[in-house]
């Protein structure tokens, strides 16, 4: 919300030496957030003048329309003679009023004016256009115009209001009312301890049974309709000067006066208006939900399909307007236009006046759905004072009357439905208490008071609330209202204290430990877009029956290109990895911990939660139900140089084993052991692809994949040569390790170290002959390391070599030379059962 300073001291008799800076700081103490206060005219000095343009000589041979202008500016330039001006624009004639700029002037850009020569004459001076004097857009971008009721000569700085200060707020969503000149003059009025002229207190006729017939059929929608009627406006009439200067700078455009009548009024008493033309209105105005597929053309050209919880004005033909949001493009006011043969001027000279009050979330949902966000419906969707309808169409009508010639009809049509003022009753200390400070009962009322409440009582206080602010609702609300407005700066600073016990749980304990250990490993933590489009599958060429291709589908995506949730870590990483090799970093290592969505076999259907109570545990748990499976997976992408060359060696490039060590490293911050053997999966090469087993429940299962990414898939992503990857479910190799993990333990007694050469089939896993090793060995195994692999004529054709060195130690002795020499021989003869292992040698 854009706030005038001189459109505020209206309102308010602020001190006469406050500027925007003072007022900006009085309103932030009173909890509004003022985001800039703007210097208009800055640097801004005249001669500025009201001249009229006596003559007009079109000069040629230049590659654009130049005209040599004769500009009478009265005595404003020391002579009386007229100025001699060089324009290029050409939306003014001969007598038309305009804004010349003399030379010594300085226009807003430090832009210095003098006399200078330019397509062969002598230009003393500039006609203005409003971008030129920093006013904004008024529709034309020409030269501005004035009315020919101003006189030459005429000081231009004040006559077009060129210099003032300019507030502009973050309204937050609580605090609508703000979003009008009315509003914000009431929390400048409290922050002064100033009295407040309220320009909504106007006299308004009662409503009779001759204004203009409306039909409310849905008033839980539409709870208050105000109409009423003007005619006789003259369709050549022009807004103000005035006028469109507020507007411009309130971020308005200036449109035509019936329009800019409306804008203003909404501004200024925060009522969203709309005005009909009466001769496109056929009978009775109606509201009502529209029908499923309408089908309704807005105000900007667009035929829009309706929804049927969309709220419509309507008459005989159908919609004519979109409630709160837009106006229909077959009652718009329509333009002035001149017969060229007669001179005579027609347009709109009848309009109907419409000022209602909407229920805020049915709004909401139809500016969201239809992505149609106006004026109108932000003011609507923060809440709108239902009282202020009857006086903000009372100043409409008055604005017409006076600016346009119109006459108001006596007819006045107003539509209610029954209700009744809020009330909320709150101890008198319930401020005290939130605040942990005190207030006292007699700052609480008259803080309350201040903001429009009528407070009774005195221990308990029943507080009505005024029909301003729908944001109050319960204690801790009011007592929000006497905090800030006693000032959050005078707060007492006191530091909670932290109950024990509450720290993070097992599961956010091990996504740091998994964080700090990536990171500890070389990898960079990149946050990718939980979005995917369903194409990245065939490009990860994953199997048709694929689960991952399973994906929950979003009603209202960000991007139509990406409409689905994640099933994959993998394709927002792979982008990253591919946009930073785009720019020059070719030595790549980045991981991501994050939820993956997948789709339940019979998706539910996910209830609409009410927003005006809360919902019920049985409406949350249905909700719940709907909600997809969401498991956080771990995933990591390396490419380019794992290790970098230099004095100290050769470096090496980052390969498959890289991606299945980050796998074994989040193994051991979970506690568990991870069985690493090959597999085939997806996007990875066959014969460099790891699969990552635990055990779960007695069961094995497949965590996840490791390996370098198959040429094909590295070639439609355009990902840089022998790319590797890791991809693993985080929760389920949590529950492999349990939830404590056990520190290392250092041993009292000596290891006795055994090693074996074990020759198996080329097609045996070295994981199979491990496991075999591990289960044969006993408890007795610390641990077991896989050292040489050797093929050759040696071993004979067909087979390879698997040399393995088993570490034995025990808790409580140390062992002798047969214990771990039968450890090992029961290892090797489980698995020569299981795998046909024979000692190398033997």
């Amino acid at each position: 919300m854009r706030v005038p300073l001189s459109w505020l001291r209206e309102y308010v008799d602020l001190p006469a030496g406050e500027t925007g800076r003072d007022v900006a700081a009085k309103l932030v103490d009173a909890g509004l957030e003022v985001e800039t206060v703007e210097q208009l005219g800055g640097g801004l000095k005249g001669p500025l003048v009201v001249g009229q343009v006596l003559t007009i000589e079109e000069l040629e041979g230049f590659r654009k329309p130049i005209r040599f202008c004769t500009v009478d500016v009265g005595q404003a330039n020391g002579t009386g003679e007229p100025q001699e001006i060089v324009c290029g624009a050409r939306n003014f004639a001969v007598g038309d009023k305009v804004v010349v700029v003399l030379p010594g002037a300085v226009l807003p850009g430090d832009f210095a004016i003098a006399a200078r020569k330019t397509y062969g004459r002598t230009s003393h001076g500039m006609i203005c256009s409003g971008d030129e004097l920093g006013m904004g857009d008024d529709g034309t971008h020409g030269i501005i115009v004035l009315p020919p009721e101003h006189e030459v000569g005429t000081d231009a700085i004040e006559l077009l209001q060129l210099v003032d200060e300019v507030l502009d707020i973050d309204i937050t969503p609580d605090r609508g009312y703000c979003m009008s000149m009315r509003g914000v003059a009431r929390e400048a009025a409290t922050a002064y301890g100033l009295p407040l002229r309220d320009p909504a207190l106007l006299d308004v006729p009662q409503p009779n049974s001759y204004g203009y017939p409306v039909k409310v059929d849905d008033p839980a929608g539409c709870d208050r309709f105000t109409a009423r009627t003007v005619t006789g406006l003259d369709p050549d009439a022009r807004s103000p000067i005035w006028l469109t200067r507020r507007l411009q700078k309130a971020g308005m455009r200036p449109i035509s006066l019936a329009v800019d009548i409306t804008n203003y009024v909404m501004l200024e008493l925060g009522q969203p208006l709309h005005a009909y033309d009466r001769a496109s209105v056929e009978g009775t105005i109606g509201v009502r939900r529209a029908e499923q597929g309408e089908k309704f053309t807005t105000l900007d050209g667009v035929k829009r399909t309706l929804d049927a919880e969309d709220l419509v004005i309507t008459d005989n033909s159908g919609p004519i307007g979109l409630a709160g949001v837009m106006g229909g493009a077959n009652t718009e006011i329509a333009d002035s236009v001149t017969d060229p043969e007669t001179g005579q001027v027609t347009g709109t000279t009848d309009v109907v006046i419409e000022a209602a009050h909407f229920d805020s979330v049915s709004i909401s949902r139809t500016a969201r759905r239809l992505k149609l966000s106006s004026e109108a419906s932000k003011r609507f969707e923060r809440g709108v004072d239902p009282q202020a309808a009857a006086a903000a169409a009372q100043r409409t009508v008055d604005l017409l009357v006076l600016l346009a010639g119109g006459t108001a009809e006596a007819g006045v049509t107003e539509v209610i439905a029954p209700g009744a003022p809020r009330t909320i009753a709150m101890p008198a200390d319930h401020p005290d208490r939130v605040a942990g400070m005190e207030y006292g009962r007699e700052t609480v009322v008259r803080r309350l008071q201040e903001i429009g409440c009528d407070v009774y009582g005195q221990d308990e206080l029943v507080v009505t609330v005024p029909s301003w602010r729908p944001d109050l609702a319960a204690p801790n609300d009011l007592a929000e209202e006497v905090i800030r407005l006693e000032g959050y700066g005078n707060l007492p600073s006191t530091l909670p204290q932290v109950p024990s016990g509450r720290g993070l749980t097992a599961r956010q304990q091990l996504h740091r430990r998994v964080g700090r250990a990536l990171a500890g490993a070389g990898y960079v933590e990149a946050l990718s877009y939980p979005f995917i489009g369903e194409g990245v599958f065939d490009q990860l060429q994953l199997p048709a029956h694929d689960v991952a291709r399973q994906v929950v589908k979003l009603v209202n995506p960000i991007s139509d290109e990406e409409p689905a949730l994640r099933t994959t870590l993998l394709p927002g990483l792979l982008g990253a990895l591919r946009r930073n090799d785009s720019r020059g970093s070719h030595d790549l290592a980045l991981f991501e911990t994050g939820s993956v969505f997948r789709a339940a076999a019979r998706p539910g259907v996910a209830v609409r939660l009410p927003v005006d109570r809360r919902p019920t545990d049985e409406e949350i748990a249905t909700l719940n139900a709907a909600l997809p499976a969401q498991p956080r997976y771990a995933a990591v992408v390396l490419a380019g140089a794992r290790e970098q060359a230099g004095w100290w060696g050769k470096g090496r490039p980052a390969d498959w084993a890289d991606a299945v060590q980050a796998a074994r490293a989040l193994a051991v911050e979970a506690g568990t052991e991870l069985v690493v053997r090959q597999g085939q999966y997806g996007p990875w090469h066959p014969g460099r692809c790891a699969e990552l087993v635990v055990t779960l429940g007695g069961v094995e299962q497949v965590i996840g994949h490791a390996g370098e990414l198959h040429p094909r898939v590295v070639k439609a992503m355009g990902l840089p040569a022998r790319t590797s990857a890791m991809e693993i479910d985080l929760d389920r190799l949590a529950a492999a390790g349990g939830e404590a993990l056990q520190a290392p333990r250092i041993a009292s007694f000596p290891v006795a170290t055994q090693d074996v050469a074990l020759i198996v089939d080329a097609s045996v896993p070295a994981s199979s002959v491990e496991a075999a090793l591990r289960k044969g060995a006993g408890e007795l195994l610390e641990s077991l390391r896989l050292f040489d692999v050797f093929t050759g004529e040696q071993v004979g054709e067909g087979k390879k070599s698997l040399a393995y060195a088993l570490r034995f130690r025990a808790a409580d002795r140390t062992l002798t030379a047969e214990e771990s020499t039968a450890a090992r021989d029961a290892a090797v003869a489980l698995a020569g059962e299981r795998t046909g292992a024979v000692l190398r040698g033997a």
